[in-house]
């Protein structure tokens, strides 16, 4: 296997539904300006919530990481 240089990048994806649809919200946008994507790594886990407490949206923090073309 040749060698291969990787970039991360941070995205924050959200969802009104839970965080498993947050995650998969911002790798498919990602999807859409880059190419080559080859990992996703949860890094964290939160909410949103309005002056009452209640759950307004989740949100999960990924690390994602694309190849370098011609590496």
């Amino acid at each position: 296997m040749p060698d291969s240089v990787y970039k991360v990048i941070e995205l924050i994806g959200t969802s009104r539904e839970s965080w498993e649809k947050a995650a998969a919200n911002a790798v498919e946008q990602a999807a859409k300006t880059l190419r080559d994507l080859r990992v996703a790594e949860v890094v964290q886990l939160d909410m949103q919530l309005d002056a009452r407490g209640k759950v307004e949206s989740y949100r999960a923090k990924l690390n994602v990481s694309f190849k370098f073309e011609g590496s």
